[in-house]
């Protein structure tokens, strides 16, 4: 478990900007959930976090609950790619995915792969993966719209691209 640096999170929400206010979350590889609790502070409706872990999964209900947040939050504690089916099959859009798997595994593209093909990330809507340095976020379906590093750390946003043109809206955020 790798928490997300504070001036990278401090950096991401910035460039977000009202971008996260009244939508649904999706924290995939949730943590203790500083991602999705972030997103649930500035303004975002709801949010759902995965976490497959147990201990995690744990403290991060305890930091849901000592946020204020349980009335607008839901723990799954599972597997990235099952809670991403799951999700699909009872009918869950999300405006804002968040992806932060542990570094170097892959799971990047991996889980951008899942959340197209299950169709769980709206049009105009999009996806924030925070990776190391270097790692790939390509994902067919998607587009890198903002790409920044911060040290070894990497962090791109990703919006749909359906039928040859790209979804989006909001706007793609300025330099942060």
């Amino acid at each position: 478990m790798r928490p997300t640096q504070d001036r990278v999170r401090e950096a991401v929400f910035n460039a977000l900007g009202s971008r996260v206010v009244d939508v649904e979350v999706l924290d995939l590889f949730a943590g203790v959930g500083t991602l999705g609790i972030e997103a649930l502070s500035r303004g975002a409706r709801r949010a759902v976090f995965v976490e497959r872990d147990a201990r995690a999964a744990e403290l991060l209900r305890a930091n849901v609950r000592a946020a204020g947040f349980a009335d607008r939050a839901e723990v799954w504690r599972s597997d990235v790619l099952r809670a991403v089916r799951q999700l699909a099959e009872r009918g869950d859009r999300f405006d804002l995915v968040l992806l932060d798997p542990p570094y170097r595994s892959g799971w990047v593209p991996r889980a951008l792969r899942a959340v197209v093909q299950a169709g769980v990330l709206r049009p105009g809507g999009l996806a924030v993966a925070e990776f190391s340095r270097g790692e790939s976020v390509e994902a067919e379906g998607l587009r890198v719209v903002w790409r920044r590093a911060y040290g070894d750390t990497e962090v791109a946003f990703l919006e749909p691209v359906e039928g040859g043109e790209a979804g989006g809206g909001g706007g793609v955020p300025g330099d942060v």
